[in-house]
This record gives C-alpha cells, structure tokens and sequence, in this order.
C-alpha cells in the first residue's frame, strides 16, 4: 500500500470521509442483493433498507470492533466523534454517530484503495449479523 494514498485519505474530515463511505456501502450493499437473483425493485429496495439503515451498521461496527487494526479503529472513532448537524428518523444518537464512523472507515479504506480490505470487513460483519438474526429467529 502506498504511504501517500493512506495520508491522502487520512487527511479528509471524518464527515466527508462518511460521505463517501455512505455512497460506497450502499452500492456494495445493492450489489450484493442483486447478485442474489432477479427480484422485483421494490423488493431489492426493501432488501437493502435492512442493511443500510443506522442500527445495522451500528450493530455491524460492534461486531468488528474486535478485528479492526489501530488505524482503522483511529478513523472509525474520528467518525463516530465527529459533530453532525443532521440525525436518523429511525435510529438513537449513539447508533446514528456509530453508524457515522462506519461509514468514515468505508470511506476511508476506498479512498485508500484497501477495497480488499473493505470487502473483508463488510463480508465479515455480514456473516456475523446474519449469524445472530437467525439465532434470534430459532429463539422465538
């Protein structure tokens, strides 16, 4: 990875990072749907609000907390910390600025062209919602 390009991301404000972050996911999040069969647009529509709405990616950063390397820890945290004058219709403070600092590491790592990277985490904290959805599902 070139030193520069790392710099160079690092060097943008976190909500511009989550800006760019945002429009990366949401077309990760789509294509993902898409590639899952031919559907209905309303029903890809509804298949993707789950994803990309705050408390999942609220609930996705939790869960790789864990496995995130000091830098990227560092820009998720300058995310989440970062003042925003906008909030979620459906979601609390605390998952709004957790999904804010989600969205600066998605930003971060596609304008550091780690996109490996990025798709491993997103891949990784998929697997694990959907792992804990469907124990919550046998459970009731």
């Amino acid at each position: 990875m070139e030193e520069s390009l790392k710099n160079t991301a690092a060097s943008y404000s976190p909500l511009v990072l989550a800006y760019m972050g945002d429009a990366v996911y949401e077309l990760m999040i789509r294509e993902r749907i898409v590639r899952q069969g031919n559907r209905q647009v309303n029903r890809l529509h509804l298949a993707s609000v789950h994803l990309v709405k705050a408390g999942t990616q609220a609930a996705m950063i939790r869960l790789l907390e864990p496995v995130l390397a000091p830098e990227e820890l560092s820009v998720y945290r300058r995310g989440r910390n970062a003042h925003s004058h906008t909030t979620a219709k459906n979601a609390s403070v605390i998952e709004y600025r957790m999904a804010t600092g989600f969205e600066a590491l998605v930003g971060y790592l596609w304008l550091s062209e780690q996109k490996e990277r990025l798709q491993e985490l997103v891949e990784t904290a998929l697997s694990k919602l959907e792992e804990e959805e469907k124990h919550e599902r046998e459970r009731n």
